[in-house]
């Protein structure tokens, strides 16, 4: 997503020091100073997670759709079917942590300056 760390300084902006997405229905927790969190609603349908995770195909999927060949639903069920459970963004650390259901870190990128 060529927006991305656009949306992060976004965030950022808003306070938020720390999020995360729960891949089965798209739902996030976002996390500010003060003890501050809030939850976003999910989808009503929900995706199934694989139980075994494959790294190298989420690699491969992530790639692509970082480079617009996939739209954000095709990428939530590439996650699905790669294992990935959720990501987690810290914003201090910029980065974005991917996490099958055992949670099991399976990837983490360094979210590049706007």
């Amino acid at each position: 997503m060529a927006n991305f760390p656009k949306c992060m300084q976004d965030i950022i902006s808003l306070g938020v020091t720390s999020f995360e997405t729960f891949v089965f229905d798209n739902h996030s927790h976002y996390y500010g100073a003060n003890d501050f969190q809030i939850a976003s609603e999910g989808f009503s349908e929900t995706l199934t997670i694989a139980d075994e995770s494959n790294v190298e195909q989420f690699k491969a999927d992530l790639i692509s759709h970082q480079q617009g060949n996939t739209d954000y639903m095709t990428f939530l069920n590439d996650c699905a079917k790669s294992g990935v459970e959720k990501w987690i963004v810290v914003m201090d650390k910029m980065t974005c942590s991917y996490y099958d259901k055992a949670g099991n870190q399976m990837v983490v990128e360094v979210i590049s300056s706007v």
